[in-house]
């Protein structure tokens, strides 16, 4: 399984869609930013498993920052990079940030969805 790209605003409306039926995951990265860089490399050892329970988004920060504004207004979260989002039912229902994201974490928030 690989990172399903966020590159078009319309695709956030059908992440919130689709959160009603299965978990939604949305990870901001920065690809100039080394901490970013980490916080990606522990998700990606554990992607297989984790994208069996949720779909995994990818977001380049550096690409598309009005996509990752539109994320945070629609979901009601500061901006921060790197950041995960763990989206069920429309919402925003735990978010981390920086070195905070943890994949044994996200695994675990999901599974309580």
């Amino acid at each position: 399984m690989a990172w399903i790209v966020l590159s078009k605003a319309e695709e956030v409306e059908v992440i919130k869609a689709k959160s009603f039926e299965k978990p939604q995951c949305i990870f901001k990265h920065s690809t100039r930013c080394s901490i970013s860089g980490i916080a990606k490399n522990r998700l990606e050892a554990q992607l297989s498993t984790l994208s069996v329970q949720a779909d995994l988004y990818y977001l380049d920060l550096l690409s598309y920052r009005s996509i990752s504004n539109l994320v945070s207004d629609i979901f009601k979260v500061p901006h921060e990079s790197p950041q995960l989002l763990l989206i069920k039912n429309g919402e925003c229902i735990f978010e981390e940030s920086h070195l905070g994201i943890q994949s044994e974490e996200i695994r675990l928030q999901i599974q309580q969805a």
